[in-house]
């Protein structure tokens, strides 16, 4: 199965905030970089090559990407949330005065935000996506979708692995193949 795996386009959120499932708006930009990343999509599907479904996460980041490029019907799932980061959302990361933050630092894979997710648990969640969509016997979908979704997804197809999450961060529109 081949999977096709979409980031949505650049967030209104100044950088270094964490936002994680926070649902916020996006940049003035998006027409001009939804435009992009739709004939980019184009370019991923030949004529021969159809999507059995296309999903989305419910947010409306990756929503409103899904429409613009013609798929106003995907289905929205959970599992394909970006990470919670609890108590640390819409907070400045320099800003966040809880201790546990430097554990996360350390430990990441292991070491949830406060109320919210660890790397390995947003994993669980994407890879339980993933096996469903393994026993659906589709050929191919797309997903619209968030970086932290992208790369668990990417090491559950042995394309990178846990220590090189942060070297493999997509860009904002960006679309990333995987075959699992």
């Amino acid at each position: 199965m081949e999977i096709i795996l979409i980031r949505h386009t650049a967030v209104d959120v100044p950088p270094g905030i964490c936002y994680g499932q926070t649902d916020v708006p996006l940049r003035d930009t998006f027409l001009q970089e939804a435009e992009i990343t739709r004939k980019s999509l184009e370019s991923h599907l030949t004529d021969r090559e159809k999507l059995d479904r296309v999903y989305t996460s419910p947010l409306s980041r990756c929503v409103r990407l899904a429409e613009y490029c013609g798929y106003p019907e995907a289905k929205r799932d959970d599992r394909i949330k970006e990470m919670n980061f609890g108590e640390w959302e819409m907070q400045s990361f320099e800003q966040i005065e809880d201790p546990r933050l430097n554990e996360w630092y350390d430990d990441y894979l292991n070491v949830t935000a406060t109320k919210g997710e660890s790397f390995m648990m947003q994993y669980r969640r994407v890879s339980d996506f993933l096996d469903d969509m393994k026993r659906s016997c589709d050929s191919q979908i797309a997903v619209f979708t968030h970086a932290g979704v992208i790369i668990c997804a990417q090491v559950y197809a042995g394309i990178i692995t846990v220590k090189e999450v942060f070297q493999s961060i997509p860009s904002y529109g960006e679309i990333i193949r995987i075959r699992i």
